[in-house]
């Protein structure tokens, strides 16, 4: 067994139970797969990236509605929306492990654990909004992660500044935003999403680490300034533009430095 093709087959998967039990899988038998870090891959052409149900619809970001948890379809909403964006989070997690070749093995193994826990964070959100009546799909979304996933498909430097340090990082300023909203709701399903965005909070930490140190090894690598580098790679590949506020002890926490920060806010 090779884990990378492995990584590959699970990000393939379109069912997403069934995609989170590959993931669970391969973490679990990890150290039983051969790694072959130089080994090149390529998608079959039957393997369509990434595997996804047929729901949700994904529409513009612009055109997805507002999100409120002060009623129990609002709610319903809102978890939806962060469960879509832990599925696209496993499928970001499983395409660093199969797409990208020649790194330490510690990178594979570190970006497949990040598939795991991006796999249980959905599950426990997906379970949530199950026990609200609905299901993964049943909202529209957009496809914002994925779209930058493919656009730094060549380069691992720019996935690494451009997906965990920006898209996701991201979630570290806003979930205590939405965390408040929840508490306001004070409902027992809104406080019970306040619970389970506590372990993604905490989690997500982790990732965005990841994503921080791997960057960094790499501009060391290739003799680059991560600093300037960044709004470099933001101009090339439109990334979004970070506005305030943002969470500073979670983004430390992460390993962001003074200096990252100051450029966040423009200095």
């Amino acid at each position: 067994m090779q884990l990378r093709p492995l990584a590959l087959d699970a990000l393939c998967i379109t069912d997403p139970a069934q995609k989170v039990q590959a993931t669970q899988a391969l973490w679990s038998m990890r150290s039983q797969c051969q790694l072959l870090p130089d080994l090149v891959l390529a998608p079959q052409a039957s393997q369509a990236l990434p595997g996804r149900p047929l729901r949700p619809r994904l529409i513009a970001a612009k055109q997805v509605p507002t999100r409120t948890p002060f009623t129990p379809e609002g709610l319903a909403t809102l978890l939806h929306a962060v469960c879509h964006i832990e599925f696209n989070a496993i499928n970001l997690a499983l395409d660093a492990v199969w797409r990208f070749s020649a790194m330490p093995p510690a990178f594979y193994d570190d970006w497949l654990r990040v598939a795991f826990e991006e796999s249980q964070h959905f599950e426990l959100l997906h379970t949530h909004l199950q026990s609200l009546g609905y299901q993964y799909g049943d909202f529209d979304a957009h496809d914002g992660l994925w779209q930058m996933c493919e656009k730094t498909a060549a380069d691992v430097l720019a996935r690494m500044a451009l997906v965990p340090r920006t898209l996701e990082a991201r979630g570290l300023d806003a979930t205590p935003l939405i965390q408040t909203k929840l508490r306001k709701a004070n409902t027992p399903a809104a406080l019970k999403a306040v619970e389970i965005l506590d372990v993604i909070l905490r989690d997500e930490v982790g990732h965005v680490a990841i994503g921080n140190h791997w960057y960094r090894w790499l501009c060391e690598q290739r003799g680059l300034d991560p600093v300037s580098l960044y709004g470099e790679l933001v101009q090339r590949y439109d990334a979004p533009k970070l506005k305030p506020p943002f969470n500073d002890a979670a983004r430390k926490k992460a390993g962001f430095t003074d200096a990252e920060l100051a450029y966040l806010l423009g200095a």
